[in-house]
């Protein structure tokens, strides 16, 4: 039978030993100048064998002759052999080649993994470029066999050749290549055709022979397989692929591998699907659980505390010791009688646990959970990449359930999102519909804290006058102690003096700047321990949350934290009742006090019927609800640390606007410049005075109603008798004009003084 290469090659191939024999004739020792003159009775061993039949009689003349590449010491540890290249023809094998392949069994075929006919010929032709042409190609690549051992668990060697001995020569039928082909070539790779016109078939004959040595591989093959595994997590053999990467590393079929998600911030360990469910045999429930609860006392210590990996070899036997270890117990149940935990651990953060395990006793110790070393990293890669992943999905449920578009309005944002979707499967674009609600009724209400900048600028000047007395103090200490000449005590006063004046706008900046870099970097210097006391108690009360510095500020944003919580909560109560007149957008902002922005309309709800009936329904419910949100203030203003009072505004309108949801800012604003006179009142009146006067329109405990026309009038003194029949409102209502304000005239306004005796 005729040498055969494996795949469609442009060679004929000999097998020749032409170029060795050269090699020794030059110099040959006594042994070999005995083996020369046995080997020129064989001529074919020089001009080259073509026939499988004629390798068998020259079996025992090679291995003599080819003894240095084989020493008889090695032949146990070496995986060796000579090979007729590109041939499925091996012979003169090492011991422990004949032992693997004895193992692989008589249906095993020796195939080089991953490479296809293409490439198989364009390396044949790159060969006789490289030996012949006198390019410099580098066409290598790594080769590998996987060969299966008694047990079925594949193995994996990387195949290197030693081409020293080959030879290239062309046939009648080859064709000559000029520069020109040849860079043809190196740039058509993909072309396979072009290559078989420049390189035909048994146009060149391959001579000699090529020595193979097998490279145990099976580790790093299986970590490079594993890491091309993480990519698909998606996989539908994902455990099963996983787990046989794992049975090469340890060379046992029925190891079996789990992994576990670690939650640090709630110290619990949870199941992670990795695309596709993987077993956890520490959590065979699937359900989340307590770290302590599912690991014991020495595993927790090991994993959790240590970040080391926690290994028991025999299950059985340390179960005798200990029978009440529940992971033991759990581990037991599902036949695992040896096991591995390893931590998966990225910047000192346990994210996981890696469970390797066994039906049987001391297959894992603590010498071999080493070999985990070189897959850990790559799974904490993608265990990473996992958590990143849960925690954005996380925030789409977030910005789906808990966003600030309100439930109202949430229908027309989905079928916005549906229709986007859609058009993308369609290729019909990703552009976005506006999303408009026209002929809505705007009603905006306020409880707003009267003299809160007043309240503010005092507590800055209480606590500045604190800090700067207490450096003029520690600079007196200074001079005396430390020789220091005080050129600061002077700007500290003149400070101080300010202080006793109202803030301006930038003083508070100037002194903030001044103790920063003039006050601060000199305390740093000092080193008398006199001073320097007083200066380590000093910095102690710069503590914004509990330093002696900033104590009045703290009271006053605690004061108007408190207002605010308490008035928003009965606000948002309230909301509940409100929906059920009719579902209307409803949003509050917290600033110096609560404010909020009602819309009502059928646009908003149009599978429910719309009438003015439930326009003055929702406006009697947000004057109540003011109402109620003042009395709330005021039985909780003895309490506050700073008394400040409060004020209480409704703006209605009477016209019907259109809203528009802005993407840019993700909120709804008005729409159109008609409509735009809606916002301008929301900014100006809380600050507007009655016309021709100098007093505010809005005054402590009693609740001001600003209106644009006589209906609304009617409608509201309505309102305010309903609300004096249940004991909120006085009985006595102020009419009032409002001052002309920029952009908008004509308003007027009712003011009623609310009962806090009332309910």
């Amino acid at each position: 039978m005729t040498l055969l290469s494996i795949l469609d090659t442009p060679f004929v191939v000999k097998l020749s030993f032409d170029k060795y024999i050269e090699s020794i004739k030059k110099a040959p020792t006594e042994s070999q100048k005995a083996l020369l003159d046995e080997v020129a009775l064989h001529p074919e061993l020089r001009t080259g064998i073509t026939e499988l039949a004629g390798i068998e009689p020259h079996l025992e003349l090679l291995s003599r002759l080819l003894a240095d590449f084989f020493p008889k010491g090695l032949t146990h540890n070496e995986i060796k052999a000579l090979s007729i290249p590109y041939t499925n023809n091996i012979f003169n094998h090492t011991e422990r080649f004949k032992a693997i392949l004895a193992a692989a069994g008589d249906s095993f075929k020796m195939d080089i993994r991953g490479f296809d006919e293409h490439q198989f010929y364009v390396f044949s032709c790159c060969l006789v470029l490289n030996q012949y042409y006198g390019t410099q190609l580098d066409f290598g690549k790594p080769l590998f066999y996987d060969i299966p051992m008694q047990n079925g668990v594949a193995k994996h060697y990387r195949i290197m050749y030693n081409g020293d001995y080959l030879e290239v020569e062309p046939n009648p039928n080859a064709a000559k290549l000029s520069p020109e082909d040849i860079d043809l070539l190196i740039n058509n790779f993909d072309d396979l055709e072009l290559w078989k016109e420049k390189f035909p078939s048994k146009s060149w004959t391959l001579k000699g022979f090529a020595l193979m040595t097998l490279f145990d591989a099976t580790t790093e093959n299986a970590v490079s397989i594993f890491k091309e595994k993480l990519l698909k997590l998606h996989a539908n053999d994902f455990q099963t692929s996983i787990e046989s990467i794992f049975q090469s590393i340890y060379r046992t079929s029925d190891l079996q591998v789990g992994i576990t998600l670690y939650h640090p911030e709630e110290h619990t360990f949870g199941i992670t699907t990795l695309g596709q469910p993987i077993k956890s045999f520490i959590l065979p429930d699937v359900q989340q659980r307590a770290d302590q609860e599912v690991l014991c006392p020495d595993s927790y210590r090991r994993l959790v505390t240590e970040k080391l990996s926690y290994v028991v070899s025999d299950v059985p036997r340390l179960q005798e010791y200990d029978p009440e270890n529940g992971l033991l117990n759990r581990l037991l149940a599902q036949d695992v009688k040896s096991f591995i935990l390893a931590p998966i651990v990225r910047n000192e953060v346990l994210l996981g646990v890696l469970e390797v395990v066994s039906p049987r006793a001391k297959d894992f110790n603590s010498i071999n959970v080493n070999k985990l070393g070189e897959v850990i990293p790559f799974l904490t890669d993608t265990i990473e990449r996992l958590i990143s992943e849960l925690r954005n999905r996380v925030q789409v449920v977030i910005q789906e359930k808990f966003t600030t578009i309100h439930p109202s309005v949430y229908w027309k944002f989905r079928a916005e999102a549906q229709r986007l979707i859609y058009n993308r499967q369609l290729g019909l674009g990703s552009g976005t519909t506006e999303i408009i609600f026209p002929e809505v009724y705007p009603l905006y209400g306020q409880i707003d804290i009267k003299g809160s900048s007043e309240a503010r600028n005092q507590s800055i000047q209480e606590d500045f006058s604190t800090q700067l007395n207490s450096i003029s103090g520690i600079l007196e200490q200074i001079e005396l102690y430390s020789a220091f000449e005080n050129k600061e005590k002077e700007t500290v006063d003149t400070f101080l003096k300010a202080l006793t004046l109202p803030l301006q706008a930038s003083t508070e900046q100037q002194i903030s700047n001044y103790i920063e870099t003039r006050i601060h970097p000199l305390f740093h210097e000092v080193k008398h321990p006199v001073p320097g006391a007083l200066i380590d108690d000093y910095f102690r009360c710069t503590d914004e949350k509990t330093g002696s510095f900033h104590i009045s500020r703290r009271r006053y944003e605690n004061t108007v934290s408190i207002i605010n919580d308490e008035v928003a909560k009965i606000l948002d109560q309230e909301q509940l009742h409100a929906q059920e007149i009719f579902p209307h957008y409803y949003e509050r902002f917290k600033t110096d006090g609560v404010e909020h922005n009602l819309y009502i309309g059928a646009s908003i709800s149009p599978k429910r019927a719309f009438d003015f009936r439930k326009l003055h329904e929702l406006r009697l419910w947000q004057l109540r609800t003011l109402v109620k949100m003042e009395i709330a203030h005021h039985r909780l203003k003895p309490h506050l640390p700073y008394p400040l009072a409060v004020t209480t505004l409704l703006l209605s309108y009477h016209s019907a606007i259109t809203i528009r949801f802005r993407m840019d800012e993700k909120r709804f604003d008005v729409d159109g410049s008609y409509n735009a006179r809606f916002e301008i009142a929301k900014k100006r009146i809380d600050k507007a005075n009655i016309k021709n006067t100098a007093e505010r329109i809005t005054e402590a405990d009693k609740v001001t109603i600003v209106y644009t026309n006589d209906t609304e009038y009617v409608e509201y003194i309505g309102h305010i008798e309903t609300l004096r029949s249940e004991n909120l409102l006085a009985a006595e209502t102020e009419h009032l004009e409002v001052e002309d304000l920029v952009g908008l005239s004509g308003l007027k306004a009712l003011r009623v003084r609310i009962i806090h005796s009332g309910s």
